[in-house]
């Protein structure tokens, strides 16, 4: 085992004030268990998950609530034991409504696990896709894109190298930092699991240089590994976490436009997912929480928590004892992807990294001007688009002439938006037209 330094670095990015020492030093810390879970049946990308309890029905801690609905889908389970005492409609963090089962939790924990494999070495790959599939892991550092449709590329696209993503980019958030210090054995299990499942020769831990404890503990971890593994000292660069930016910088290989990761022989696995994969197959645990960085200057007590997916952001604040001072803006997640919240009666889920809480004088003055074609927008762009000329197109309603520009293309880093003079809305522009080019794609499937 090796620690190299990454030999390349993507183009454009930003460098913004990351702000982690707010919350990197607190150890992670078990939320208590709410009285209520409001559980989200879209936690993951993909078609929501389909309820299979109904109001009244008593529950263990990790029993299926819900099933997948379809390929790119992922079940749901009960992340305590209790009472269901209602399904209805709620909001996620994203601002999309989705179906929820309310649990009321008991006061004695039951739970229900899946099998284990302790032997996992010498399991057929093909077992512990499924069970990682019914164990409803889905990528933790992102979209929450299911585990076992990753894992599974077709015959024609060998992996060659798995890539566990440790970076962390986006400003303020420290759940995966604390997870690398706390539970880097047990990432270091998962992340064989998955080389395993893929065959994959190589092995990457990818971590930015402005984590040294964390890059030491994962060496002391994977230090015995066998093959060909490395820790791979990134560059500290935004937003070098973000999947295809990381293949290049750890490897050198550029997924094409329109491509995957899959076509250049790689995967990429968050660290909390690899520990995701390790607690379903060694431990028969569902994905049914997760530690979420709460942070920000109008929290009294940043930290990071332990808590059950369901749980409401009010009861997050309440176990960081509360908001210090006045709160002007919260984020779900960081504030370069997040997506700000305007009530904390908003449910957890598994992709929830963190709960951001901002004073006034955190908050910058976002009137928008119109474009002066600087080109820093340009520049900045990791994915080589021109947001100025995107972002115009979709505001004329021509998604037409934006589809051709490699709209599908944006990974929604709001880099474009952090160094636009004008303070244009750049990201909520590109969402807006890939939502409408998603919406038309989806209509002409269903058309015969």
């Amino acid at each position: 085992m090796a620690t190299i330094p990454s030999p390349h670095t993507f183009r454009g990015g930003i460098h913004p004030a990351y702000n982690k020492a707010l919350a990197a030093a607190a150890p992670i810390r078990e939320l208590p268990l709410p009285a209520r879970l409001t559980v989200p049946m879209s936690q993951h990308l993909g078609a929501p998950a389909k309820p299979v309890v109904k109001a009244g029905d008593t529950v263990a801690g990790g029993q299926l609530v819900a099933e997948a609905a379809g390929f790119i889908s992922a079940p749901v389970h009960a992340p305590a034991a209790g009472k269901v005492v209602a399904i209805e409609e709620t909001l996620t963090a994203s601002g999309r409504a989705c179906a929820a089962v309310v649990i009321e939790t008991a006061p004695e924990q039951v739970w229900q696990p899946l099998p284990t494999f302790p032997e996992w070495r010498f399991t057929d790959a093909k077992q512990l896709i499924e069970h990682i599939g019914a164990a409803g892991v889905v990528g933790m550092g992102g979209a929450g894109f299911p585990t076992r449709v990753k894992l599974s590329p077709p015959s024609d696209k060998p992996i060659d190298t798995v890539i566990l993503n440790g970076a962390e980019c986006e400003p303020y958030l420290t759940s995966d930092h604390r997870m690398m210090l706390e539970h880097a054995a047990e990432i270091r299990i998962g992340a064989e699991i998955i080389r395993h499942i893929l065959g994959a020769r190589s092995l990457r831990i990818a971590i930015e240089d402005n984590k040294p404890d964390a890059i030491a503990a994962m060496e002391k971890a994977f230090q015995d590994t066998d093959g060909d593994v490395a820790v791979t000292v990134l560059r500290t660069s935004y937003p070098q976490g973000s999947e295809k930016q990381q293949i290049f910088s750890v490897t050198g290989r550029e997924v094409p436009r329109g491509g995957l990761p899959m076509d250049v022989g790689c995967v990429v696995e968050n660290v909390s997912t690899a520990f995701a994969v390790f607690d379903a197959v060694v431990n028969g645990r569902p994905l049914v929480r997760r530690v979420i960085t709460v942070t920000g200057d109008a929290i009294a007590q940043p930290a990071n928590l332990l808590a059950p997916c369901g749980t409401l952001y009010s009861d997050l604040v309440a176990a960081c004892g509360g908001v210090a001072g006045q709160a002007a803006k919260v984020i779900s997640g960081g504030p370069m992807m997040g997506f700000a919240v305007s009530s904390l009666a908003v449910p957890t889920g598994k992709t929830a990294s963190g709960l951001l809480l901002l004073s006034p004088k955190k908050i910058s003055d976002f009137s928008s001007q119109a474009c002066i074609a600087c080109g820093r927008c340009v520049d900045a762009c990791p994915m080589r688009l021109s947001p100025a000329e995107l972002s115009q197109c979709i505001e004329a309603d021509d998604i037409d002439g934006a589809e051709p520009l490699a709209l599908m293309d944006c990974i929604e880093c709001g880099s474009c938006a952090f160094v636009c003079p004008a303070r244009r809305p750049l990201v909520h522009h590109m969402r807006r037209g890939k939502a409408v080019v998603m919406a038309r794609r989806a209509a002409a499937k269903k058309t015969p």
